[in-house]
């Protein structure tokens, strides 16, 4: 067998990476595809459309990320979101916060990095302060209460807390049986309520969904197949290169701006090094300015007064805190660690969506006191 030098994989895991996201941020800017704004749309208009964008997105990444563990290309269980290790309330919290802040900041962590390729300066804002705060959560004073409370409420889940492992266990079954079967339940649900209504079907809908879900497959193919080495010479066991996580990614934009102010102020530091997360926040930055300077929509935009920037100084440090509690925001956990059938991932998408619908419940009931 040949001996695989890891560093030579590492141009095409940064590329890829970078491409994919280039890809997600373009068609993101141009289809405004914005998970916030497909709750916003919900609760405040009844509109569904960017919704059911979203479903359609989890959907086809669902189809795509299961049928590439059936033809034994990748390991789901070698991400993040799938582990024995339940960590519910984190879940519960993550995602509720995260949703809070993404309310406050305008938009959630995708499409906050959508805005700033649009020349969005409250979004630059937004994201700095979701950098600094996802670090101090990692590594700093917000990680000693996700330690020492958060995590603390667990429970350990043999096997994997992914819905084919836990239905094989429940009913003696075989997980690639049931890999099927729930893929063909959940995304053909989800689809299927995507697809229902005639109204959905227009180009910019269907590109949305549909292409975002495959950027999100295509993330786990770069990462899981073209930066798996079987064997790392240096430590004998495998590795997935150029990750932050040690393990096998695709699209989550919480943690990789964490690592990217990391690397920025330690770049002197050799052992930091340009990863698949940070180039995908780079990619989705590069791809909606494309966008937006070829569509001649890019335009400077700032805060309007002292009150809206402190609403996004929340928004950021919430969305930095719970994206990294949660272990990911609405694209890292809502399409990503969906995608893996993971119960957390599960919850934690579910508890985004309570957290903004309910955020922008209290903002309406206070705009209308005051008016």
């Amino acid at each position: 067998m040949t001996e695989v030098n890891p560093a030579s994989l590492v141009p095409y895991v940064i590329w890829g990476a970078f491409i994919i996201a280039f890809i997600f941020g373009f068609v993101g800017n141009k289809t405004n595809f914005c998970t916030m704004g497909a709750v916003s749309d919900v609760v405040n208009m009844g509109d569904w459309n960017r919704m059911r964008m979203w479903l359609l997105a989890i959907a086809v990444a669902i189809v795509g990320a299961q049928l590439l563990e059936i033809g034994g290309i990748i390991k789901l269980s070698n991400s993040i979101y799938p582990g024995p290790n339940f960590t519910w309330l984190s879940y519960i919290v993550g995602g509720l916060l995260f949703g809070v802040g993404m309310t406050l900041g305008s938009g959630c962590g995708s499409k906050t990095l959508i805005r700033v390729g649009g020349g969005n300066l409250k979004s630059l804002i937004v994201v700095i302060f979701m950098a600094i705060a996802a670090y101090m959560t990692l590594r700093g004073l917000f990680g000693v209460f996700r330690v020492n409370v958060l995590e603390l409420a667990s429970v350990q889940l043999g096997g994997g807390q992914d819905l084919p492992s836990l239905s094989a266990r429940l009913f003696g079954a075989e997980r690639t049986t049931m890999v099927w079967v729930l893929m063909i339940i959940v995304a053909g649900a989800l689809g299927a309520f995507a697809l229902a209504k005639r109204e959905f079907w227009t180009f910019d809908n269907l590109l949305g969904g549909v292409v975002v879900g495959l950027v999100i497959v295509a993330g786990w193919y770069v990462s899981g197949k073209l930066g798996y080495v079987a064997e790392d010479p240096k430590t004998l066991e495998q590795a997935w290169v150029a990750t932050n996580t040690n393990r096998m990614e695709s699209l989550s934009f919480v943690a990789p701006q964490a690592f990217g102010l990391e690397l920025l102020m330690l770049w002197t530091d050799a052992s930091r090094i340009l990863t698949f997360g940070i180039a995908s926040a780079l990619g989705v930055v590069a791809g909606s300015a494309c966008y937006a300077l070829v569509s001649r929509t890019f335009r400077w935009e700032s805060f309007r007064d002292a009150a809206d920037t402190g609403r996004h100084v929340i928004g950021g440090v919430l969305m930095g805190f719970g994206g990294i509690v949660g272990l990911g925001c609405t694209i890292g956990q809502g399409i990503t660690g969906f995608s893996t059938l993971a119960l957390g991932s599960i919850i934690t998408f579910a508890s985004i969506i309570v957290g903004a619908a309910v955020t922008m419940k209290f903002e309406y009931w206070r705009m209308m006191r005051e008016a």
